[in-house]
């Protein structure tokens, strides 16, 4: 993997991980397309997800901090005897609700290795279906959350599963894990801004754990790494990702949302007609 490798991937990573169409899926075409598949192009994946990680705590450190310093203040009064469920503020309330929306996630975690086969295999077709899922869903939430007037922090433990569940079914490659969560947020009732707040947060102790994990699982497995593509890679993604998040931002509000409905919709259409073209043999990349 070339340093221009690096560049390409991270910019690529940085537009697509927080714009709901699927940074996975679209990573996994350019790999694809540019022979890139295998150990190496997981871990170059993960690293990545790393550098936009960055650009979520750069343009969200207002909401982080004061959520850190609620779950710090929470456990305080757990220990105390002074914590009461009726009771929490809207901070302490969104905190729970994200540890029940993470929850799900280790019932899939049971076919990880599943997930991984269809990111790192030669077939496109899995990915094509994945982003006309992503479109479909896409199309619905937008459909049915017109009037959504609900804050992030007033979701229930039940909406929480059901953001949580979406996520899970967003490991598989072409699945937009913004897009789903934003989507399954919307559905439950939350205002459209508040579901993007929602979402990115709930994307950083789930990307967090799950590049350290793949990370060491590479280091065990004595995959070779190339540091500097992979650092490069990292950036690129962490300063493109941050102008993203401005424009997802931007795009939710102005009700432009069912851009990447139709986007994701064409997608998929066309990465199903080449991954059939090449199992027919009528194209050869």
């Amino acid at each position: 993997m070339t340093i221009t490798d690096g560049i390409l991937q991270g910019i690529l990573q940085g537009l697509t991980e927080f714009l709901p169409v699927s940074s996975s899926g679209h990573l996994s075409l350019f790999q694809h397309f540019f022979g890139l598949s295998g150990d190496t192009s997981v871990l170059m994946t993960l690293v990545l997800h790393l550098g936009t990680l960055a650009a979520v705590f750069i343009a969200f450190w207002k909401t982080i901090k004061a959520l850190v310093i609620e779950a710090f203040c929470m456990i305080a009064d757990i220990f105390t005897g002074k914590f009461k469920w009726k009771t929490m503020n809207l901070n302490r309330r969104m905190i729970i609700m994200i540890i029940i929306s993470i929850l799900p996630l280790f019932i899939f975690y049971i076919f990880k290795d599943f997930f991984n086969a269809l990111a790192s295999d030669p077939d496109i077709i899995a990915e094509g279906v994945s982003f006309l899922y992503t479109s479909v869903l896409l199309f619905i939430s937008i459909h049915f959350s017109k009037n959504n007037t609900k804050l992030a922090g007033e979701t229930t433990a039940p909406s929480a599963l059901f953001i949580g569940f979406f996520q899970g079914v967003a490991l598989l490659p072409g699945v937009s894990r913004s897009g789903s969560t934003i989507a399954a947020a919307m559905l439950t009732g939350m205002r459209r801004d508040e579901a993007v707040n929602y979402s990115f947060i709930l994307g950083i102790p789930v990307i967090l754990a799950g590049a350290l994990l793949e990370i060491g699982e590479a280091a065990a497995a004595d995959v070779q790494i190339e540091v500097l593509p992979l650092v490069i890679g990292a950036v690129a993604a962490g300063i493109v990702g941050y102008a993203s998040i401005k424009l997802i931002k931007l795009l939710v509000v102005s009700d432009k949302f069912k851009i990447f409905a139709y986007y994701t919709g064409v997608l998929g259409i066309i990465v199903i007609g080449l991954g059939i073209a090449e199992r027919l043999g009528i194209i050869n990349i």
